[in-house]
């Protein structure tokens, strides 16, 4: 009978790929950074917060400038703080939207809106709920607390710092809850003052106004 001797294995030589030429690693980065803008929502204000966190310092200094105000005084003043803070964002978001060309009926920008809402009406109808029950001492750790969720959870869709300013306001807001009343105020000014003010601040810079 014929010896069968064992095929031998031939070696496969690995096959080096050659690098990419600067130029292709280029295009990549920007196919991936125009990706990336497409699936998130960039249009955020920088300098529209930073004027709502001016609002916000001036509505802080105007309730402790007036003495023996009444609650009901206190909750109007913030509450109308709150409208004018609303009208600064939505003017200044349509504005940098238009300039950047971005829609507001896109779908990052609907993502953006539809989880920012849910927490901001949460915290309109807590407002009602708490009032009615006279738990005014609650409201700002409360307002915080869900705003900053709210922000939280609408960065996810939008620039990274989101999260992170959204982070500051929850922490400022538990803070307030465990807080002597007499502090509640303090809180409002620092997180809605002074947090919008630097974040808005950061990113008009990084994200171009």
């Amino acid at each position: 009978m014929p010896e069968h001797r064992p095929r031998r294995l031939r070696r496969v030589r690995p096959r080096y790929t050659r690098p990419l030429p600067s130029g292709a690693l280029d295009d990549l980065r920007f196919i991936r950074e125009t990706m990336e803008r497409s699936s998130s929502f960039t249009a955020v204000p920088g300098w529209g917060i930073v004027a709502m966190g001016f609002t916000a310092l001036g509505a802080a200094g105007l309730t402790s400038a007036l003495r023996q105000l009444s609650s009901r005084a206190w909750l109007a003043i913030w509450l109308g703080e709150a409208a004018l803070a609303i009208c600064i964002g939505l003017a200044a978001t349509w504005k940098k939207a238009q300039r950047a060309g971005v829609p507001l009926t896109s779908g990052p920008a609907r993502k953006f809106m539809f989880s920012f809402l849910p927490p901001a009406v949460a915290g309109g109808i807590l407002t009602v709920v708490l009032f009615r029950l006279g738990l005014m001492h609650l409201l700002p750790g409360m307002w915080l607390l869900l705003y900053g969720a709210a922000v939280t959870s609408a960065g996810a869709f939008s620039v990274n710092v989101l999260p992170l300013m959204g982070g500051g306001f929850m922490l400022t807001g538990i803070a307030a809850l465990f807080s002597p009343p007499g502090w509640q105020t303090l809180f409002l000014a620092v997180s809605f003052g002074g947090l919008h003010i630097g974040f808005g601040y950061w990113i008009a810079r990084r994200h171009c106004g």
